[in-house]
């Protein structure tokens, strides 16, 4: 397979997660495009294979994207500020990285005649109330607006949108296996507080999906269970046979009690494929009339769907889940438990 990609963010946990897929898969030529050198340096010693290239830069930084866009067939655009309270402390930040940095992904891919660029969503994106969602959401009609300005699109672009990955940097299942193996209480925000559960490898069959399936401005989503923060907690003291206290703090920064994945009137024009919905494109053209007179309805009998409302494990099935990560695999070993805690 002589096809050559770049994954902008590739140091993060989706990004190392699909470079091993596109190594599995023949990929002739993978970039990685990131601004952190100390992670470049682990990854390019971890995974030393010819068909690797490390570029040093930022999204925001229209010149250094172009000099990385060159020569590439697929982009896939994982590089983002994702952390929420960081993102409402300093939103300035996120808007230059997830707005700003976006639109310099999309116009550089189509200037160097990328074929297919995909780029990464968030539950958060859907009825924001946080900069880091906001700024998703941002980046989501720069998609559209480019998929309704492309008649022949040279470059097709689609986006993909999901919830809570399990495991990845900076989530709350690290933090738990940290808190469990130092004996110290877990702390959860709400016990009632629902996220979708999405394992890294399913990330990748969306973005695969989305990459197969996607026509100019296709948003996809993959149908997820949830669970609830208490219920997660509770899985994880079981699994490492520990007593620790559950303790409760509150709501943070810009959090929800419950994540939404796409909203009601997308889902009224959505098409279910199964294990993932289609979102096709809002193609309205630009007569103000149909805003602003004539309107547009499209809302149907649908609710949102949200994490409230998506199939919910119980603990058994928390437990079996996490049992899949090897995150938790690692962390049962550390703490000397075998793997069939």
């Amino acid at each position: 397979m002589s096809f050559s990609a770049l994954i902008t963010g590739g140091t993060g946990s989706f990004g190392q997660t699909m470079l091993r897929h596109l190594l599995d898969n023949g990929y002739a030529r993978i970039r990685i495009f990131s601004r952190d050198e100390e992670k470049q340096h682990t990854l390019r010693s971890r995974i030393a294979d010819e068909r690797l290239e490390f570029i040093i830069g930022d999204v925001r930084d229209r010149a250094a994207v172009d000099r990385a866009m060159q020569g590439m067939d697929f982009v896939f655009h994982a590089a983002a500020l994702k952390q929420v309270p960081s993102c409402e402390f300093f939103p300035i930040e996120a808007v230059r990285t997830n707005v700003l940095g976006s639109q310099n992904v999309i116009d550089a891919a189509v200037d160097s005649g990328v074929r297919k660029c995909v780029l990464l969503s968030t539950d958060k994106a859907v009825l924001p109330i946080n900069a880091m969602g906001m700024t998703k959401g941002l980046m989501e009609k720069l998609v559209a607006a480019k998929a309704r300005e492309t008649v022949s699109p040279q470059t097709v672009f689609s986006v993909v949108r999901y919830g809570n990955v399990m495991g990845s940097r900076g989530s709350v299942i690290p933090l738990f296996i940290d808190l469990l193996l130092k004996g110290r209480p877990l702390t959860v925000t709400d016990p009632e507080m629902t996220r979708f559960l999405l394992p890294l490898p399913q990330t990748v069959e969306l973005v695969e999906h989305a990459f197969h399936n996607a026509e100019q401005g296709d948003i996809f989503i993959r149908k997820a269970p949830a669970s609830n923060m208490g219920i997660l907690a509770e899985a994880m003291r079981q699994l490492f046979r520990s007593d620790v206290e559950i303790r409760t703090i509150g709501e943070r920064h810009g959090e929800k009690l419950y994540e939404t994945l796409a909203t009601a009137a997308e889902l009224a024009r959505a098409e279910d494929m199964g294990d993932y919905y289609r979102i096709p494109v809002d193609t309205r053209s630009l007569n103000y009339a149909a805003f602003f007179q004539e309107g547009h309805r499209e809302v149907g009998e649908n609710d949102d769907y949200h994490s409230h409302n998506t199939s919910q494990l119980d603990l058994e099935q928390t437990k079996e889940l996490l049992l899949t990560l090897p995150i938790i695999q690692e962390g049962l070993r550390e703490a000397g438990i075998g793997a069939a805690a």
